[in-house]
């Protein structure tokens, strides 16, 4: 049975409100086609990508080397569980490993599915290697952290649409300011049971929040001063987004764990991954943990060309070459804007923060407003947009979108 053809966009979105569930409020723009930094809707009308599927297509749409590796390997084998072993995993394993610079890795499928993955090996390492009795383990998060959406996650979220009426919650968590060295070290001082801290180097979601200078080795220092493991959570702000590997290199920080996704197959598959050294890894044994799809033949093919891409094209140092000139250009209008107050970011991850309340839909607006003069982008936190082009693009296409951005912001400007 052949799917229904889609020829508008009307239609499309009448068949995702009838039979999807409503968990999600798009931009009503509906894609069929991508390629580099350009994605293109069913009527034909061609866009600049400002949100790369939250960071996933770091290295654009359907870049060639992903997908072919993508169809390479489906059309040879698709997957095998870990029943079995496969010829793709253990060559992937020792690239990605080598390449983040740990001793093993720990495969999954989603962002969310590695955080889980993080959590419980930072758990069990507690219990087993630095004997926290067990069910006391504590996990230090942060506040108005992002790492997903499952039920232990949302237990120590914020967002409050994505956490209430879904508990009971899950117990094991100590919340505390963001870019805050003195709450961390306090709540380190006097705590046995902390085995880890859990943190984004950048709070995504939470609108491109960049903390201060020293704010990731000071932590890291903390963790190691009180034996406990430092996680870096990198599934948005890694693989070259921020103009580095991981953005944690921007202070020289080494986690103890790093979670990974999203970009780490160029948005052409589902991949994440949690690399650890083998003192922390090795608590996990066989049966303790798994997935049927994680570490599957296709994704691991997709994840090494992927990541030899970002090296290849030297994608890391692009993103960090026009996310000064993207910040430089909006800080220029920005000196005479009344409708945007400031621009934060680090590379090719940025946002601007409107003059407005939280509560306010002028930033659902504007989006509106972007995407029809060819540029799409999404509000987080009501103020705030995100930009986040593929790090493909090239400086022209920059000063494109820029113009774009304040051709439009110009026509909310009061």
């Amino acid at each position: 049975m052949l799917l229904e053809k889609i020829t508008s966009s009307q239609k499309a979105i009448e068949l995702e409100d009838k039979y999807g569930a409503h968990n999600y409020h798009p931009l009503p723009v509906v894609l069929t086609k991508g390629e580099g930094v350009h994605v293109w809707d069913v009527e034909g009308k061609k866009y600049y990508d400002f949100l790369s599927a939250y960071s996933a297509v770091n290295q654009g749409h359907c870049h060639p080397k992903i997908v072919g590796a993508l169809y390479e390997q489906a059309t040879k084998l698709g997957l095998t569980s870990r029943a079995f072993y496969n010829d793709v995993l253990g060559p992937f394993e020792k690239f990605a490993t080598e390449y983040f610079g740990y001793d093993k890795l720990l495969p999954m499928n989603t962002g969310a599915e590695a955080v889980e993955t993080a959590i419980k090996i930072a758990r069990k390492w507690a219990y087993e290697k630095k004997g926290v009795e067990e069910t006391a383990a504590q996990i230090i998060v942060c506040e108005n952290n992002f790492h997903g959406r499952t039920t232990t996650i949302i237990s120590f979220s914020n967002d409050e649409g994505a956490r209430k009426n879904f508990g009971p919650y899950t117990p094991g968590f100590l919340k505390i300011p963001y870019n805050d060295v003195d709450a961390l070290e306090e709540t380190l001082k006097n705590n046995k049971n902390i085995a880890a801290f859990l943190v984004e180097p950048i709070q995504g979601e939470a609108g491109v929040y960049v903390p201060a200078e020293g704010y990731l080795s000071r932590a890291k220092e903390l963790c190691e001063k009180h034996n406990v493991l430092f996680i870096a959570d990198e599934v948005q702000t890694g693989i070259a987004r921020t103009g580095k590997l991981l953005a944690v290199d921007h202070e020289n920080v080494r986690p103890d764990i790093i979670i990974l996704g999203k970009a780490i197959s160029g948005g052409v598959y589902p991949v994440s991954a949690v690399l650890a050294d083998d003192e922390i890894m090795n608590v996990i044994k066989p049966g303790q943990h798994g997935s049927t799809f994680g570490g599957n033949p296709v994704a691991c093919a997709v994840a090494t060309a992927a990541l030899t891409v970002i090296k290849e094209e030297n994608l890391a140092e692009n993103a960090e070459k026009l996310g000064n000139l993207f910040r430089r250009k909006m800080n220029d209008y920005i000196r005479s804007s009344n409708i945007v107050s400031l621009v934060r970011g680090k590379g090719l991850l940025n946002a601007i923060v409107i003059n407005d309340t939280e509560e306010s839909s002028t930033a659902w607006e504007i989006c509106l407003a972007l995407k029809e003069n060819g540029l799409l982008a999404k509000p987080t936190h009501g103020n705030i947009i995100r930009f986040a082009p593929p790090l493909v693009m090239k400086e022209e296409e920059l000063n494109d979108c820029v113009n774009i951005i304040t051709k439009t912001l110009r026509e909310f400007e009061k």
